[in-house]
């Protein structure tokens, strides 16, 4: 009799145990396939809300452009109007389609393809009679405020769907915060079941002194079984560690090459421009890119994804920056002398970002076009705690240029960087040429 209360016992706590840890599984399953659900909405309502404003801007600066030309007669508006135009179509498909996908379309998607449509033929009409010689015509059509009555109809299309969007997107939010305070409260009151359930068949054997023999049997056999939880665990444990240094690698790996895309793109756009200091700001932007997607190539092809050998990175990056360099036209030498210095990722990019500047600035100021010479980089170890890097020139020296105390972009990049590693950049003037010298702390943190 007393075995079958004890087995009874037993059994119901089990049974209850496993009702509630059942409940708990099955709602995390449910409130995590919802807040994806939810996440795509958010993100899908954002990417309607962009499409919506980048629609109204491109259409604002082709009525822009468009007036200004035909108050001007001035065709460099046109450059800008044309551009504008050529992105308002996409944009109003692609907002069609994200509109669709949402939801039902709604019911002025078709009056706002319509305006958008009148609004680019409105532009263009008064565009070609202004190049036809026709001002008053094309002051006609501007005077006669259609134009302006369409864009005013766009705006509040497109301002409602900017707000629909926003609402969406806040009801989405307040849905993830309401499931996720749902869990929580799941999860205490299935523990609180649990401890109940325990405390419950714990009191089932005390009573039942009688079956300690067997009691005993099962908990060797239970701890058998933990023993062989416990390193089932850890091989888990030591499994998901690796899946996470190979996840993170691959992160690293997929950085460096949206970083590489993006200095692809601002080398095509220099391409483009034909204002010399916008074209050098251009190609500076691509060397302070290609530095820190350097970082994280050295990352995914590392063992180690959490720090970097300087040396390694930096000789890549100095190789690369040389390159890069004489293309531009410059004549100097660049040589580097780099000992075994291990940093933190984070230190890593600035330090990379300042030695990118330092090198930069040696090749335009320390040797005016023209003009040859010697830059040397050193990277030398201190203590095991400490390093230093020394950019030098043997060029014009301080007195001839206003590098140092700049307000430039690239000064105050340098001056960000240094803070971010807790130090500073030292300029020594060594007659002839000037030496650059940051002391950093290489101990890794705690």
């Amino acid at each position: 009799m007393a075995r079958s209360r004890l087995a009874l016992g037993v059994t119901g706590g089990l049974v209850v145990g496993f009702l509630a840890l059942f409940v708990i599984v099955a709602m995390t399953v449910w409130l995590g396939e919802r807040s994806s659900t939810l996440f795509q909405e958010a993100a899908l309502q954002r990417d309607t809300r962009t499409a919506a404003v980048e629609l109204r801007d491109a259409l604002r600066t082709a009525e822009s452009s468009q007036r200004g030309y035909i108050l001007t007669a001035n065709e460099i508006y046109l450059a800008p109007y044309d551009t504008a135009k050529a992105r308002a179509r996409p944009q109003m498909s692609s907002f069609e389609r994200l509109v669709i996908k949402a939801s039902r379309p709604p019911l002025f998607l078709a009056r706002l393809r319509a305006a958008v449509d009148e609004k680019i033929r409105e532009m263009d009409q008064s565009v070609a009679l202004k190049r036809a010689g026709s001002d008053a015509d094309a002051l006609s059509i501007i005077r006669s405020n259609r134009g302006k009555a369409l864009m005013d109809e766009i705006n509040v299309y497109l301002y409602g769907a900017i707000l629909d969007a926003d609402e969406r997107s806040t009801l989405s939010e307040v849905e993830r915060q309401n499931n996720a305070a749902m869990l929580r409260l799941i999860s205490i009151v299935g523990a609180f079941v649990i401890v109940l359930v325990v405390a419950a068949v714990a009191f089932t054997v005390y009573r039942n002194r009688q079956e300690i023999t067997q009691a005993r049997d099962e908990v060797r056999a239970a701890n058998f079984s933990l023993e062989e939880r416990v390193e089932r665990r850890t091989q888990e444990l030591a499994l998901a560690r690796e899946r996470a240094e190979i996840l993170l690698s691959e992160v690293n790996h997929r950085v460096a090459n949206s970083l590489q895309l993006v200095a692809a793109l601002v080398h095509m756009q220099s391409k483009t421009v034909t204002d010399e200091s916008a074209k050098g700001a251009l190609k500076e932007t691509e060397t302070r890119i290609q530095a820190i997607s350097q970082i994280h190539k050295s990352l995914y092809t590392s063992s180690d994804v959490t720090s970097v050998a300087l040396n390694d990175y930096l000789g890549v990056m100095l190789e690369n920056l040389g390159l890069a360099m004489r293309n531009d036209g410059h004549t100097a030498q660049l040589s580097s002398e780099l000992d075994s210095v291990i940093l933190p990722t984070d230190q890593s990019i600035s330090l990379g970002v300042v030695a990118t500047e330092l090198v930069t600035n040696a090749f335009k100021y320390a040797y005016p076009t023209g003009q040859s010479g010697d830059i040397r980089v050193i990277l030398r170890k201190l203590s095991e705690e400490s390093a230093e890097l020394v950019v030098q020139d043997d060029g014009i020296g301080l007195g001839a240029t206003t590098r140092p105390g700049g307000t430039g972009l690239g000064s105050k990049i340098i001056t960000a960087m240094a803070a971010a590693l807790k130090t500073n950049v030292e300029y020594i003037n060594r007659t002839p040429g000037t030496a650059a010298r940051l002391v950093f702390s290489t101990a890794q943190p705690a």
